[in-house]
């Protein structure tokens, strides 16, 4: 028998600079200590394994803040130290998250050496005013640059695009977009801009140094980006995420099929199966707050809590609507103890499938095209 699939998460916490737009737990710090902070994460690691044991790890994934900061020999001790905890999936998917400046692109080929086969990169626009908005570190010239390099050193390469930028309009989008598609590998996510409560974009467009386009024209971005990426090859599998076939990321599928996964690091949540119950885990986010608790006690675990009952309907259904292919009924039954429509009832179901943003059928709940583009307010009529 097999043993029980898990996904690791290793999160970096540290940025070269803040983006205004930003709400992740990154930080700007003058010196890392790399070797300190190595072991640090090499202890926690340990301590995941003993929380998950006996599993078969199919994904690894670094992300931030701005992994690619990392010493390489950093990335390259973690994956081996994962190797030696745990089975290790023939086919393990190890992404790590980068910007795509020269500095950090140089150290591709030895992030690939020490086992990354997939990078993400933050690209975030191929316009120079939008990149000089968004507080990007990196020219178009070089965002190209990169992904040439990615190319080369990788498998398999992703990159972002943020759009509904202020002024941005639905053609020039989607001359961007077609500008993408020519540098696109196997995998693309493109988000809209929101504007996150404690970053400096909320402030800023609160005292009005800023308008974003309307609803309408948002959505109009949104539906050219899913017809035209469609059309590329590049059908979306997520609500932001757009994929070749069986090129979804394997990690964040675990994200989204309330499957199990590891975190390490500030800030950094679990998901792993605990007896009949999905234990949660988050680590302490302050990034020498963890780090003094992990040199203390061998862990920085700040909450551990076990999700039951109707709480783990809800976030598997949270996670599982965003998906293209929905949430299979009988996978769901099994991992969060209901069956999901049974859960929800006619009442909540039939008004939300008569509107046309919910399909059902004997054996997937999934949302249409027309529910993922307004999730939130799907997710507010089914779990209030």
């Amino acid at each position: 028998m097999s043993s029980p699939p898990l996904g690791v998460y290793v999160h970096w916490p540290f940025c070269k600079s803040k983006c205004p737009y930003c709400d992740f737990n990154s930080h700007v710090r003058e010196a890392i200590e790399q070797t300190r902070w190595r072991a640090a994460l090499l202890t926690e690691l340990e301590h995941a394994a003993r929380e998950a044991p006996d599993r078969e790890v199919q994904t690894i994934f670094f992300g931030g803040g701005t992994p690619s900061l990392m010493e390489p020999a950093t990335v390259a001790a973690l994956i081996d130290r994962v190797r030696q905890l745990w089975d290790l999936a023939p086919d393990i998917e190890v992404t790590l998250e980068a910007n795509p400046t020269s500095v950090e692109a140089g150290n591709f080929a030895a992030l690939a050496q020490a086992g990354v086969n997939r990078v993400s990169l933050g690209v975030q626009a191929l316009d120079p005013e939008a990149l000089r908005f968004l507080g990007r570190q990196h020219s178009v010239d070089e965002a190209v640059a990169a992904l040439t390099t990615a190319r080369r050193h990788f498998p398999r390469f992703s990159f972002d695009l943020i759009y509904a930028r202020p002024g941005q309009t639905a053609q020039a989008w989607a001359q961007e977009l077609e500008r993408a598609l020519t540098l696109a590998g196997d995998h693309m996510s493109v988000y809209q801009l929101t504007i996150e409560r404690g970053t400096r974009f909320f402030i800023d467009h609160a005292r009005g140094s800023f308008a974003l386009p309307d609803e309408d024209a948002a959505a109009q971005m949104f539906e050219e980006t899913q017809a035209r990426l469609h059309a590329a090859g590049l059908p979306a599998y997520e609500i932001s995420n757009h994929a070749r076939p069986d090129a979804a990321c394997r990690h964040n599928l675990i994200y989204w099929r309330y499957q199990d996964y590891v975190g390490i690091g500030p800030g950094a949540h679990g998901r792993f199966a605990a007896g009949n119950a999905k234990r949660a885990t988050r680590r302490t986010s302050g990034p020498e707050a963890w780090l003094e608790a992990v040199e203390r006690s061998g862990h920085g675990t700040a909450e551990v809590t076990d999700i039951i009952g109707r709480d783990r309907v809800e976030e598997a259904l949270m996670m599982g609507l965003r998906l293209v292919e929905g949430i299979d009924r009988g996978t769901f039954a099994t991992m969060a103890g209901l069956d999901p429509v049974e859960a929800l009832g006619e009442a909540r179901l039939t008004p939300l499938v008569e509107a046309g943003f919910l399909e059902v059928d004997a054996i997937r709940l999934r949302a249409t095209a027309a529910g993922r583009q307004r999730l939130n307010a799907v997710l507010g009529r089914l779990i209030s």
